[in-house]
Formats: structure tokens, sequence, C-alpha cells
């Protein structure tokens, strides 16, 4: 652990004492707390030779998720690998909102969300959808992505945190899976529609810390010049798809959020937009509310 710590401490490594403690744990099969309470415990030839193989990607800085293949989010061990984007803090800025307003909308009586239609656009790894499914056990989601082989690790997490029966995960672009779905009782229908769409403007993209640029797909990643690229399809097609009252949450590039704000505030089908900030104080969720 002390060699672990110390190598990922020269390396720069964000949290050198967690990353030790999760490859360990995942080499010797246990779980973190186990460290401590069993540290005599001998390790075999075969652990220590897979340790130092997995230090040794982590020291070339391959992300300590896809090493160990799960990420936390919202309280909830996801599996991922490279065809996800890893689940961030800051995306739990939209599923606690969206808890906080379903239950403050729809009253203290309705706290498990019965009767609420969520969308979940560029789902990835399905954290968004499977969280907020998760605390509104009467709630429905859909969850869409263009990428079939992020849609196989959503099903894998809806599976693996019980929601299956209530997500449908479609395959398209964007919302076109949603505005092309069978049903016309589809436009009109929702009371959430959340997103974390790749947003990345190309003016930060050599800034990217090499874990991320060169390990996480990059289609999760880039949003075009300005980072909107995406984030302007969505804006301009998401209010037909929402319930009068319902809210549209975009994750978006802090250098940026004013100018998705003011796409929100020029489409006269939205109101009350606003930016809230996610747990580092910076500008990442624009919300607005159908007319």
């Amino acid at each position: 652990m002390a060699w672990m710590q110390q190598a990922f401490f020269k390396a720069g490594l964000d949290s050198p004492r967690l990353l030790a403690e999760q490859l360990l744990a995942h080499t010797i099969g246990c779980d973190r707390l186990k460290l401590y309470t069993d540290p005599d415990r001998p390790a075999s030839p075969l652990e220590r030779q897979s340790l130092r193989d997995l230090v040794g990607r982590a020291l070339k800085h391959e992300p300590i998720q896809y090493l160990v293949g799960e990420a936390w989010f919202f309280g909830m061990a996801f599996e991922v690998d490279r065809r996800v984007l890893i689940p961030r803090p800051s995306t739990q800025t939209i599923v606690e909102h969206v808890l906080q307003h379903a239950r403050a909308t729809h009253g203290t009586a309705n706290q498990k969300g019965a009767g609420l239609t969520i969308a979940d656009i560029c789902t990835g790894s399905g954290a968004i959808a499977i969280a907020l499914l998760k605390h509104l056990p009467g709630a429905r989601a859909y969850a869409s992505d263009i990428s079939k082989d992020a849609l196989e690790v959503a099903a894998s997490n809806a599976r693996k945190h019980e929601v299956s029966d209530r997500l449908d995960l479609l395959e398209g672009n964007l919302l076109e899976p949603l505005l092309e779905h069978p049903t016309a009782r589809m436009q009109g229908m929702l009371d959430y529609l959340a997103s974390n769409p790749p947003y990345i403007p190309d003016h930060e993209w050599d800034a990217v810390e090499p874990n991320v640029k060169n390990h996480e797909p990059h289609l999760a990643l880039r949003g075009g010049i300005d980072g909107l690229d995406l984030i302007r399809p969505i804006m301009s097609q998401g209010p037909t798809l929402l319930k009068q009252g319902g809210q549209m949450l975009l994750e978006v590039a802090a250098c940026h959020a004013k100018d998705a704000l003011a796409l929100a505030n020029a489409d006269s089908r939205l109101t009350n937009a606003m930016i809230l900030r996610d747990l580092d104080g910076l500008d990442r969720v624009v919300v607005a509310t159908k007319a």
C-alpha cells in the first residue's frame, strides 16, 4: 500500500491512497475495509504479479475505473469499460435536482415517482437513468445512445441494479429513437429529459488529462468548436417530448454554460431557464421547463 501510494503521488495521480486501496482490493477480491481488518493475509505470487501489472498501467494514466471494471456514481457501483464514459460526480447534479424537484412537485405523498416518465439521452453506462429509477421505484425511463456497445453496458448495469423491467434502451442518435418511437404517445409524455452529451469544446481538448484523452471514448467527449454541437439539437427537439411543466436538464461545459442558457431563453416553448452548479461550484447543468 505504501509503495503504491508513493508511486501514484510521484506520478501526480489524484487520490493516491484511494487508488492503492481500489487496486489492492480488486486484485485479492475483497472490499476495501477487509484490507485493514485482515492486514496479515499473505498474497500469492500471482496476486503480487497481477498487482504490479495493474500499477504499471495506472502509472501510464489508464483510469483505475477501467482497471477494476467499476465506477461509483450516486452511491451505486456501475460496471464500466472502454465502451463507455466513466460517470463523474458533476453529473450527480442532474440526479439530485430531478429527485428534489419530483418530490417537491408531485407532493410528499408520492415519494416513489409513481407515473413519472424520464428520458436519458447519450446514456452511456446508464448511470443517470438507473440512479433515478433506483430512487424512484414508481418511475419508468427511456435511455438512448448511438453506441450499441454502450447500450450493452447500460443493460448489464440495469440488470445489476434490478431496474431492467422499467428501462427501455433505444439505439440511435440523440432524440431520434424517441421521436421515431412506434407510439405517438411519446411526444408530450416526458416529465424529465436529461442528458450528459459530449460537450468538451475544441479549444479545451489539448488540455484534457491523458487518462481521459487517451482512454475514454472520444465519441462521448467531444462537442465541436463551442461544445454545443449536440446540445443544440437536444435543446431544439426536446420540448416536443416534454409534458407541460416537464423539465429538460443538459450537462454542459462550464465555459459555455451561458451560451447554452441563451439557447433555452430564446425558445418560447421553454421557461424558467437557469444554470445549476456542480459539486466544484462550476456552472454545469442548464435546466428549463416546458411552458
